[in-house]
């Protein structure tokens, strides 16, 4: 996955800046002395003991942020050497780019840097309800006469073609040989946006297909662990969407975002994602997006702890899936939004707020009830749903009904590369491990050892 450059941030740093490692330390030992912490000897070994490991000590770290450029609450916040990150200005172009549809396609063409930058992301919480709110009253695209070449409506047909295949390789091979092919289909279609001459309609087609491209893209990304891509392809994703003046597709993808931010530790985050979708409700015209924002919704209260609310989400989803139709008439990004697929999301809300039995009651009308989950779809899923099936039998203490359903966790994460699966399964782990005493479980250890 070309994302996935495993080079060290500093070292990046340097290399753009045109700094040596001597001329980085001199300016570095400056800052040093200037925040009366004393000199600092420059030797270029120092940062190659930073860039293998060593962490510089914190006032060394203090002083490189003010050379260059990083405020020192985020030394503080993100730590070494995360907080390096906050020196790129790669993301300039994502986030302060006008909501137009020039600025839409500046940012296509933008998004997908070259440095890995797992452990973070991009906007802050408190930007978040504004980035929506930009969304929400962003202009659409008109005709373009500006290329040399005119395309029509088969062109766009063939695009939502290609779209369609790739979301079902994901399903079937995993995230990070699709990443590819979705920033190629992005670059394609951002290419065709550019350079070719169409009629309003024709246009807005191809900003949709260029927000499912970035949409899919961002989802690649955040399953191989890549959060801060993941995030620059979201807010390039809803750009799109508001140009294509396409709220649906603007609120599918918000309620992709809201998943990451969750995820990664920011409930609060995640819920002003959700809220201004659904702000957009009326324009919504899937019942599925609707009932996947209302169910991301119960997940972000969930993990902060607010069971009532939680739950009231949960009815909303359910509520909002009765309108659902069949998934061929509803937006094809959507065909995996079932009823069962809202159990497991009811399911994972009831066992982080510490319910396992309600949980196990939700996961078997997933598996059981009507409009059930489809197990055979998509393997990763199903793994990660079934750590958590498992993680609700060994909180109730049934460890023999615990390792039996790890066990097909286990079958279905072969072959598939997903950075949540993974960590799904080293969190069951995790929880069994508590009981290595006991036969099964150290069977089933060692087996994954």
């Amino acid at each position: 996955m070309d994302i996935a450059v495993e080079r060290h941030p500093l070292t990046v740093l340097l290399a753009r800046r045109c700094w040596t490692a001597e001329a980085f330390l001199g300016k570095v030992a400056v800052r040093q002395r200037a925040r009366g912490f004393g000199g600092m000897a420059a030797r270029k070994e120092k940062v190659s003991r930073w860039v293998a490991g060593t962490a510089p000590r914190i006032h060394t770290q203090l002083a490189m942020a003010d050379v260059l450029g990083v405020q020192e609450c985020d030394v503080y916040a993100r730590g070494w050497p995360d907080w390096l990150l906050a020196a790129f200005d790669d993301d300039r172009t994502v986030l302060e780019s006008p909501w137009t549809p020039a600025g839409s396609v500046k940012v296509l063409d933008d998004v997908g840097g070259p440095v890995d930058r797992r452990a973070f992301l991009i906007a802050s919480t408190s930007a978040l309800a504004g980035i929506v709110a930009q969304w929400a009253t962003a202009q659409s695209a008109q005709a373009s006469l500006a290329g040399r070449r005119r395309i029509g409506h088969e062109v766009a047909d063939q695009l939502d073609l290609r779209l369609d295949a790739l979301r079902h390789l994901d399903d079937q091979i995993g995230s990070a040989q699709v990443y590819d092919a979705a920033t190629a289909e992005l670059r394609l279609i951002a290419s065709l946006l550019k350079d070719t001459t169409h009629t309003e309609q024709v246009g807005r087609r191809l900003y949709a297909g260029a927000a499912e491209a970035s949409r899919l893209a961002g989802w690649c990304a955040y399953d191989t662990g890549h959060n801060a891509d993941a995030e620059r392809h979201y807010v390039a994703a809803l750009r799109a969407a508001a140009s294509a003046g396409n709220d649906t597709v603007g609120a599918s993808t918000l309620a992709f975002w809201a998943n990451l931010r969750y995820a990664g530790g920011d409930p609060r985050g995640a819920l002003d994602l959700i809220d201004g979708a659904l702000k957009s409700s009326r324009r919504i015209n899937s019942p599925r997006v609707k009932a996947l924002l209302h169910a991301r919704r119960a997940r972000a209260h969930s993990l902060a702890g607010e069971a009532q609310a939680a739950y009231q989400a949960v009815d909303a989803a359910f509520a909002a899936y009765d309108h659902a139709g069949a998934a061929s008439g509803d937006l094809p990004s959507m065909y995996w939004v079932t009823a069962g697929e809202l159990h497991m999301f009811a399911a994972s809300t009831s066992l982080s707020l510490g319910e396992p039995r309600r949980a196990l009651e939700f996961f078997d009308l997933a598996l059981n009830g009507h409009d059930p989950y489809d197990s055979q779809q998509e393997a990763r899923g199903t793994a990660i749903y079934l750590a958590r099936h498992a993680e609700a039998h060994l909180a109730l203490g049934d460890l023999d009904a615990a390792v039996e359903v790890a066990e097909q966790v286990l079958r279905l994460m072969g072959g598939v590369e997903s950075a949540r699966g993974s960590s799904a399964l080293d969190e069951l782990r995790g929880g069994l491990a508590d009981h290595k005493d006991v036969p099964i479980v150290r069977g089933f250890l060692d087996l994954t050892a």
